[in-house]
């Protein structure tokens, strides 16, 4: 199992942890993944942190597909992979309907139809085998509809990108993973128990044989975000966990329809689920946090001691062995806790 590190997206001041990212590299972590949301983009750092490091991959976590067409995020995969010398790794997600009406104002769709269209357009241009044409539900290239001036033609990209460039998709509903089985080459499922790999098992192996070619684990990378709290009172370590998983599981999308809250109830947990969500809903935000469970938190994050994080490492260790997990993305603002993790695994 390898490890990577978080740097995710900037608050209202732009930043980045570049001291954090280089003792990262320094230790032997794998790789580096930024984000964004509805502020800072997850390009412009990626290619800071690849100008400022030599070995450590870096990678979006993920770059939202409704916010940039598929040929534009081909080209700037292609020209970051090329600039760093095969370092960069392309992670895409859908995001979500309120960003991606409420920000980007287009249509949600279909994002598992947008990911598969996207994901070939993008391998194609890669390829280089044939000038790009695409005519499926979201994306029509050539484009040919109400206001097009009809002079758009087939294009071959100038720059020759490789094909060995890994796209990763983010996703944790039977059918997102499933479809990252079938088209990425690994996936993000936000958080994980890394003792329950069978939660995503049927899926991935039923978009393995649609891929076809003998696809398997050891052609594909589940990397999960891991929050890691270093701290010897667990109450606190836990608390900024909770607080985060109350947002989730509570207060992305709407009740009935938010895919961590389901995420959360195939991971055991649908008491505190329905808890959580009727308290955030009702504007209890705290009360929500207090909800969340001891044990999920245990779960899914690494918090407290380092001798308790270290315990809790084999977990993931065994996870690794099997193929289960192939990357620990680490979340932690914490120089201290990635020599714990590197300590323990590397």
């Amino acid at each position: 199992m390898k490890l990577g590190i978080i740097a995710g997206y900037s608050p209202a001041t732009m930043s980045i942890p570049m001291d954090m990212i280089k003792e990262a590299e320094q230790l032997g972590f794998d790789s580096v993944w930024t984000a964004e949301a509805w502020g800072s983009d997850a390009v412009s750092p990626a290619a800071w942190i690849l100008a400022q490091t030599d070995k450590i991959k870096v990678g979006t976590a993920i770059m939202q597909m409704p916010g940039r067409t598929p040929a534009m995020t081909a080209m700037t995969a292609m020209t970051l992979y090329s600039l760093s010398k095969g370092r960069f790794i392309l992670g895409l997600g859908p995001s979500g309907p309120q960003v991606v009406e409420g920000w980007h104002g287009v249509a949600y769709g279909r994002p598992l139809t947008r990911t598969k269209e996207y994901i070939s357009i993008i391998r194609t241009i890669l390829a280089r085998e044939e000038k790009l044409v695409h005519d499926g539900y979201h994306y029509q290239i050539p484009f040919t509809g109400e206001g097009s001036s009809g002079l758009g033609k087939p294009l071959k990209s100038i720059l020759h990108g490789d094909p060995a460039l890994k796209i990763y998709t983010a996703s944790i509903s039977p059918n997102g993973i499933k479809c990252a089985g079938e088209v990425s080459d690994g996936v993000f499922p936000v958080w994980m128990n890394p003792e329950r790999y069978d939660i995503f098992e049927d899926s991935l192996n039923e978009g393995f044989a649609k891929a076809g070619g003998g696809k398997s684990l050891d052609d594909f990378e589940i990397a999960p975000f891991c929050t890691v709290v270093l701290n010897d009172d667990l109450e606190k370590a836990r608390m900024p966990v909770k607080h985060s998983l109350a947002l989730y599981i509570g207060g992305m999308g709407a009740r009935g329809a938010n895919f961590y809250n389901d995420y959360a109830i195939r991971l055991g947990h649908p008491d505190a689920a329905k808890e959580i969500q009727d308290l955030f809903l009702d504007g209890k935000k705290g009360e929500a946090a207090a909800a969340v469970p001891d044990q999920l938190v245990d779960e899914v994050a690494l918090v407290g001691s380092a001798d308790r994080i270290r315990d809790r490492l084999q977990a993931w260790k065994a996870a690794g062995a099997k193929k289960h997990v192939g990357s620990l993305l680490a979340g932690t603002g914490d120089v201290k806790a990635l020599r714990v993790l590197a300590e323990e695994i590397l």
